[in-house]
């Protein structure tokens, strides 16, 4: 459970500084494109570059482009630059002409007026931060729901006693490579003569010695046994 915490902290953490650096990039362009001045440009060249941790090497398709783009601006001065953004296929080719915005005062760092060059990369962090918080969120909510359900199983649910069966690693569970044990137990629904076998929650230590009895207390909803909550409160406390 605490592992589970870290990581909802983590990628919530992670979400939200995402979050706001997508919402104070978008207003910076926001007031950059109201602030701009407008001057036709032209694609002079397009600027090959690959990315350092592409794996492709020697592959064309690891390379992308960044139009290089020259303008004049409205008090004469004439600027050359590289935007910041760059793809594969090129978005532009040499000798294109396009829309440029600029700062009178910054003139060097002057944007093409297009949807990616302005807005692309805001999109890219919001839409990051947007699946890092949803998944912090998923993971409390989930972490909330089974907390209410097991308060709910051990004050309206009905107590039975399983039969211990063993104990065993949860492998679909690695955390610094280590894996969960989980208690395992059935029981004969007399009703119906049904067996049910149900497991623990995760424990972070080998609850082998401890355990005592061959009967092992399971608190179910009568109408729905699959609903369950394996009671190891006989079980010490791990120490943070």
């Amino acid at each position: 459970m605490k592992a589970l915490r870290i990581v909802q902290y983590a990628f919530l953490l992670i979400g939200t500084a995402m979050l706001v650096g997508a919402f104070y990039w978008y207003q910076n362009t926001l007031q950059f494109t109201q602030k701009a001045l407008k001057a036709e440009g032209i694609v002079i060249d397009l600027i090959e570059s690959r990315p350092s941790t592409s794996s492709n090497i020697g592959s064309s398709s690891s390379y992308t482009y960044a139009p290089k783009v020259h303008f004049n601006t409205q008090q004469g001065q004439t600027i050359t630059f590289i935007t910041s953004s760059s793809s594969n296929p090129p978005s532009y080719h040499i000798d294109e002409k396009v829309e440029v915005l600029y700062l009178a005062n910054q003139p060097s760092a002057a944007k093409i007026n297009g949807y990616f060059d302005l807005w692309g990369g805001i999109t890219i962090l919001g839409g990051l931060g947007g699946v890092f918080s949803a998944i912090g969120a998923g993971i409390m909510l989930f972490s909330g729901m089974s907390s209410r359900n097991q308060i709910n199983l051990t004050t309206t649910g009905e107590a039975i006693q399983a039969d211990f069966q063993n104990v065993e690693l949860n492998k679909s569970i690695s955390v610094n490579n280590t894996h969960p044990f989980r208690i395992l137990a059935q029981w004969v629904n007399p009703r119906t003569n049904e067996l049910h076998v149900f497991k623990s929650e995760n424990i972070w230590f080998d609850p082998s010695n401890y355990i005592k009895s061959k009967k092992i207390k399971v608190y179910i909803q009568p109408s729905n046994p699959k609903k369950y909550h394996v009671d190891i409160s006989f079980l010490p406390k791990l120490a943070n």
